[in-house]
């Protein structure tokens, strides 16, 4: 009988952020703004990087991915989100779901492995300086992305696999507003304690390894920079570090905050909330952070500025002139 009342499901249905109709056109508004703004932002940060050549360093080139990874990673979530807030069922189907999740996780996971390789990178130029360009080559700098996007996607594929392999039945109702492991799991007729058991371990280990990687980095940093009798040494090697420890904690705290914690049938409006800041907010934030922090991207973005005024000034000024002479 039990077989009986098991169906395929072929779609799902989310619960949405709020069912508070007059929050849905600030909501629409606001997610909308940071969208365009994390686009912006980070395909700016992509071009700058590519157009300039003082920006031509194994630094700046990861930072180029991360924008990077941030627009896919912006796109993956937001414009569902966004358009979920104008209708009243929020409907996916199952195989955008898989798709859903898997460019999400994938995308996370580099990200979250980028932010280490980058610390990396900050460590040999503090604490070895003079070997920097030997030990951070081009061939080594290629290697390294390959190997944050290879174990990002894998890791992906793996759980995307072992998750959507399930039977699934009832109402296919997810209490969130995008697919995630936990809510989907709730829903399967299969036995899901080996799924529950492969995101345990790469979620905790994936994670975790690369965090402490940062921090160990990072002491190493600190001890060095410690020890600095420059004062302009120290606040330039303050300098370059600061932006990526602020990007990496805005990174890490909202994904501990909502996975290290004992599980529960339902999302809270906390969870949503640290789910909204790491899928939305953050795309946003690390192009303003690194512009904000970094004072060579400051530069650059002040004298792209001021050739683009001095060109639009002399195609005036030719226009003007040319206009006289007839």
């Amino acid at each position: 009988m039990d077989l009986v009342n098991r169906t395929t499901l072929t779609f799902f249905i989310f619960s949405g952020l709020t069912e508070i109709e007059e929050l849905i056109p600030f909501l629409f508004v606001l997610f909308s703004l940071l969208y365009v703004m994390a686009l912006v932002g980070n395909i700016g940060i992509v071009v700058l990087v590519y157009n300039s050549s003082r920006l031509h360093s194994p630094m700046y080139y990861f930072l180029s991915f991360l924008a990077l990874i941030d627009v896919f990673y912006s796109c993956t979530i937001t414009p569902k989100l966004i358009f979920d807030l104008t209708v009243v069922e929020k409907v996916i189907t199952f195989t955008g779901c898989a798709l859903q999740f898997f460019s999400y996780a994938a995308l996370g996971g580099s990200e979250n492995f980028l932010l280490s390789t980058m610390s990396y990178d900050r460590y040999v130029a503090i604490c070895h300086p003079l070997h920097y360009m030997t030990i951070m080559t081009r061939k080594k700098c290629l290697h390294l992305i390959f190997a944050v996007f290879s174990v990002g996607f894998l890791q992906s594929a793996v759980q995307t696999s072992c998750t959507f392999s399930l039977q699934f039945c009832g109402s296919g109702f997810i209490d969130h507003f995008y697919c995630d492991v936990p809510p989907i799991l709730r829903l399967s007729c299969s036995d899901t304690s080996y799924c529950n058991m492969v995101t345990v371990y790469i979620v905790g280990v994936l994670t975790i390894i690369p965090f402490l990687t940062i921090i160990l980095s990072y002491i190493f940093i600190l001890s060095t920079i410690l020890r600095m009798t420059s004062a302009e040494g120290r606040k330039k090697a303050f300098s370059t570090c600061s932006s990526h420890l602020i990007c990496a904690s805005v990174f890490y705290m909202p994904i501990f905050f909502n996975y290290l914690h004992p599980p529960s049938s339902v999302f809270t409006s906390q969870d949503k909330v640290a789910a909204i800041f790491y899928a939305v907010v953050t795309p946003m934030l690390n192009p303003l952070i690194y512009t904000l922090r970094n004072q060579e991207i400051r530069r650059t973005i002040g004298q792209a500025t001021r050739n683009r005024i001095s060109s639009a000034i002399r195609l005036i000024k030719s226009k003007i002139a040319s206009d006289f002479k007839q």
